[in-house]
């Protein structure tokens, strides 16, 4: 079998034996990949620093029955120095990571549109001009929209009527009519569907206007759908650290 060449996002890597490493990428045209770099742990590889989680780069592997092998790996673009400098970055960017990877599905499944996602989550995040939780929010919305999975926000889940609505079921499947109305739905505060919708389409304006508390409890409205729908907690959703209130 022929060696094969693609564009990667790194999402993450363990050890192998004494000197080697599997590494998960998510590529362009390949999906998600694991592969073997070899020697990687020693003083002297050629590419080991090359491979950290949050890199983007060019990588050229040589298939194998259950794993692949790196042979060549060039960075594209170094992410890793500014979010690993700050938590908050930091954290967020494992979330990005660790959602691209449980979306991403089989392995081989090309998920182009997932993967340059990520990598301009990441872009964003390293470059510390947006808050980091706003840039997830978006990416949360975004990858969900690609999974299927996408909340209603502007129409009733269940009947389509136009809203705004003031309720959200996320076994529902989000914003629903006071006449589709199910037990249990929560009240978001008001603005907090309208920042959904504005992160969606981009409008940064409008999203960074919204006071810092309904930031917070639209995003746990995001979190909330988007692990029901992966039928388990994301690990790192609990760690992040959301900017503070301004005085």
């Amino acid at each position: 079998m022929r060696s094969y060449r693609d564009e990667a996002v790194v999402v993450r890597q363990h050890k192998l034996g004494e000197a080697d490493r599997i590494v998960t990428l998510l590529t362009r045209r390949n999906g998600l990949v694991r592969a073997v770099a070899k020697g990687v742990r020693r003083t002297g590889s050629r590419f080991g620093a090359r491979l950290e989680p949050f890199a983007y780069v060019d990588v050229q592997l040589y298939p194998g029955r259950t794993l692949d092998t790196v042979t060549q790996v060039h960075t594209v673009e170094a992410f890793a120095a500014d979010i690993v400098a700050d938590y908050g970055r930091y954290t967020t960017a494992c979330a990005v990571l660790e959602t691209a990877e449980r979306l991403a599905g089989e392995e081989r499944a090309p998920a182009p549109r997932l993967h340059a996602l990520t990598a301009s989550a990441l872009r964003a995040i390293a470059a510390g001009q947006r808050p980091h939780e706003l840039i997830l929010d978006a990416f949360l919305l975004r990858a969900m929209g690609f999974a299927g999975w996408a909340p209603a926000l502007d129409e009733c889940a269940k009947c389509a009527t136009p809203g705004p609505h003031r309720a959200f079921h996320v076994a529902a499947g989000g914003a629903v009519c006071v006449h589709c109305r199910p037990p249990g739905a929560s009240n978001p505060p008001e603005g907090a569907l309208e920042l959904l919708v504005a992160l969606l389409r981009g409008e940064w304006e409008k999203v960074e206007a919204v006071p810092v508390p309904v930031r917070t409890r639209a995003s746990g409205l995001v979190a909330a759908h988007l692990q029901w729908h992966l039928e388990r907690r994301l690990r790192t959703l609990p760690l992040l650290e959301r900017t503070p209130a301004t005085p």
